[in-house]
């Protein structure tokens, strides 16, 4: 970990423009900067840079570090033909310390950790904007010093815990931190980010009231389940969280599938908290990862693509009356040749639609914002922490009320249901989340996993996913320590 202070290199956000606009300004040292309120606007803007860092391609076609999230629950496919690094995930190999997707997680982690504690460090003392906005500025750094440790915790485990900036070269030399005591930390983040004066809601895209309550959801259900195992205080407070999010009524769902990648409607209603991108500054992957493949031209440069696919099993496991699996809601099996829409070109299986640019399909670049926070996760958590807090059945009306929400939308008809499992609501989290980076995350923490072929939850210790080659074991829940890391710092090993 080195220093980092990303002044006006900083790719972000701000409505959709200026935040990811800013030109490079240079290198500055820290005796230099912090003096101008523009300055310390750059810098707090740099702290969000590290969202992007696990979506960011590798030199190849479709290797962002990203995708190992979905590769190792199973469900999923790689089109394209893949290398053994992603074959370590895809097939659920022994993970090689020396992979380099280890160190692309590693890295997104402590290098925007190092500008978080920057800001933290440095916007506390300024004097040179007013008092509401330095506490704004601050809310914004602990939550995603936050974001970024809760990503590291539950990949790798016990982690350095590091909240200073780096003077030293021994400043970095440190000793992993038990788990618990990072999500001490992670907690303490988010209730200084929840106590400084952030609105509810967003629409430039930098971090909202509405984020970290939700945040603060996500991780008591956590710590409620594996690995911590803190049980039924942490649901409750998961709960109460989540209601908190429902109650303020400034999020709602969408009505149609669509909207969740029109691009008027970013960062509002449903999305909570996004990646912010823009087509030429801070370009997204995402419309030309998911393309078919090999080269079928249903976009402006076809070339792309293959690097994730629903499995078929996955797939099956939706109803066939299922609003999320008509074509072009969140799959799609067929789309007009790029240049004759007259001609439709039919694929062989299943593809990924859920996150489809419209403009970069003609334009050949997309600036299309990627969910990291929706309200119907929000909607799921909140009915699964009270299903498990009244023993694994629920009839609590706010909880069905959540969940049928959700399930609403998916089937019109349906009936609202009288009573609800965990199963029931950690099955619909699979259908409605699929392919955004959280599956991997709640199997971690409930250490169950969806069993497609039988359409039940089943235990995930000797769970054989579809696309794997062998089945889970306890071995596979924490990532190892990136193999540069322990060779930089000894300590790591301790």
């Amino acid at each position: 970990m080195k220093q980092l202070v990303l002044l006006g290199m900083i790719i972000l956000i701000t409505s959709c423009n200026k935040f990811l606009e800013e030109e490079p300004s240079g290198s500055l040292s820290l005796t230099h900067y912090y003096k101008t309120r523009e300055q310390v606007s750059a810098a707090v803007n740099g702290t969000y840079d590290g969202l992007a860092t696990p979506f960011v391609a590798n030199i190849g076609v479709a290797v962002s570090p990203v995708y190992s999230l979905e590769y190792i629950t199973g469900y999923s496919r790689r089109p394209r033909p893949s290398g053994f690094e992603d074959d370590q995930f895809l097939r659920l190999d022994r993970l090689d310390n020396a992979n380099s997707k280890l160190q692309a997680w590693w890295n997104a982690t402590y290098y925007p950790v190092e500008n978080c504690n920057s800001v933290i460090e440095n916007v506390s003392v300024t004097l040179v904007v007013d008092e509401l906005t330095k506490q704004r500025y601050l809310g914004e750094a602990h939550f995603l010093r936050a974001w970024y440790y809760f990503q590291a915790v539950r990949l790798f485990g016990d982690i350095p815990l590091k909240l200073t900036t780096t003077k030293d070269i021994n400043d970095v030399k440190i000793r992993r931190s038990p788990k618990e005591a990072v999500y001490e930390q992670i907690v303490k983040d988010l209730t200084a980010a929840e106590n400084a004066g952030l609105s509810w809601t967003d629409q430039s895209g930098h971090v909202s009231l509405g984020a970290v309550k939700s945040l603060l959801a996500k991780v008591y259900i956590t710590m409620a389940g594996y690995p911590l195992q803190k049980g039924m205080p942490y649901y409750r407070m998961a709960y109460d969280k989540a209601m908190e999010v429902i109650d303020s009524h400034q999020f709602s769902l969408f009505e149609q599938y669509s909207d969740l990648r029109n691009p008027a409607v970013q960062n509002t209603r449903e999305h909570i908290f996004m990646l912010q991108r823009h087509p030429t500054v801070a370009v997204s992957n995402i419309h030309w990862a998911y393309l078919p493949y090999p080269g079928q031209p249903v976009s402006i440069q076809p070339a792309y693509g293959g690097a994730m696919a629903p499995a078929p099993a996955f797939y099956n496991s939706y109803a066939a009356d299922d609003g999320r699996k008509q074509e072009k809601a969140f799959f799609y099996t067929k789309y007009p040749r790029y240049g004759n829409p007259a001609e439709t070109i039919f694929f062989s299986e299943p593809y990924i639609f859920k996150f489809w640019d419209e403009e970069a399909e003609k334009t050949g670049r997309s600036g299309a914002n990627f969910p990291l926070i929706r309200y119907a996760d929000v909607l799921l958590l909140c009915a699964e922490a009270k299903s498990v807090i009244d023993g694994g059945i629920t009839s609590d009306a706010a909880a069905i009320d959540a969940y049928y929400s959700v399930r609403h939308r998916a089937f019109p008809t349906a009936p609202k249901p009288t009573t609800l499992t965990t199963d029931d609501i950690l099955k619909e989290r699979y259908w409605e989340l699929c392919f955004e980076f959280q599956t991997w995350y709640d199997m971690l923490r409930t250490r169950k996993a969806f069993d497609v072929a039988h359409g039940s939850m089943i235990n995930l210790v000797g769970y054989k996913a579809p696309n794997h080659l062998r089945s889970f074991e306890e071995t596979d829940f924490q990532f190892p320590l990136p193999l540069a890391e322990v060779q930089k710092n000894p300590d790591l090993a301790l």
